[in-house]
């Protein structure tokens, strides 16, 4: 009787540890569960802080970039433009006044044209194949070196923020074509790919050491920005062999 007794007793304490065991491994898996949720959240809120970032840089950079570009304007053309009309009015011969109130007009649309580059709506009223195109033919227009575009027939569709970063990173590229490399010909193909699109940006330019650290840290900025709108960077280049740049966006 005392044997079944203990039994039942060693039973019972049995159960009990298990379940006390039971209890603290649920309790572990809650708090470990709920950890990694804090962690998730706290991860996913920084991601979201550089993609936010990201974009305010680029907005900023891209602003800095157009003003020069109108006080250039303003001083360059618009001036001599408004210096002009000047004389042209204030001459007594007919003909010249008519010419200086057509120098008004001209000098009203070149305004105009300067205060649509004010803001960045310009972004969402052009497609990056406008835009690239646009970049090259300025490139070309120079005499600097030659120029191919080769694309699909059908336009991209991108939200504003996507085509904002793939504007900023290919003008960096072309401009560190046009400072560094001294090519002779510039080429960008724009296709879609197995789930992805891609813009190919090449030049047979004199190339780069990639593994040095004073191109590193440029390419290391501009990979970072393509992350931030799931995409990826892709550089292959080496001394005599040109550049070969790939920007890849998930479809």
């Amino acid at each position: 009787m005392e044997e079944e007794g203990n039994q039942i007793i060693f039973i019972l304490f049995s159960g009990a540890f298990l379940a006390a065991l039971m209890a603290t491994f649920v309790v572990s898996m809650v708090i470990l569960h709920r950890q990694r949720q804090v962690h998730n959240k706290q991860k996913m809120d920084q991601i979201k802080a550089e993609y936010e970032k990201t974009i305010l840089n680029i907005e900023n950079e891209i602003q800095q970039d157009t003003l020069k570009h109108i006080g250039r304007e303003l001083h360059d053309n618009i001036g001599q433009l408004l210096s002009l009309s000047k004389l042209y009015l204030a001459s007594s011969k007919p003909e010249k006044q008519a010419e200086g109130r057509q120098l008004i007009n001209q000098i009203i649309t070149e305004v105009r044209g300067l205060s649509k580059t004010l803001n960045l709506d310009w972004v969402e009223s052009i497609s990056l194949e406008e835009f690239i195109s646009q970049q090259l033919d300025k490139i070309k227009s120079t005499g600097f070196c030659e120029v191919v575009f080769n694309r699909e027939d059908e336009n991209w569709e991108l939200d504003k923020d996507q085509k904002l970063v793939l504007i900023r990173v290919i003008q960096e590229c072309l401009n560190n074509a046009i400072k560094h490399a001294s090519p002779n010909l510039i080429k960008i193909l724009m296709e879609k790919q197995e789930g992805e699109r891609a813009i190919r940006i090449s030049d047979d330019g004199i190339g780069f050491d990639t593994s040095l650290s004073s191109q590193g840290s440029g390419m290391t900025n501009l990979r970072k920005r393509m992350e931030t709108i799931g995409g990826n960077f892709q550089i292959t280049s080496s001394p005599g062999q040109g550049t070969d740049i790939i920007l890849s966006l998930p479809i």
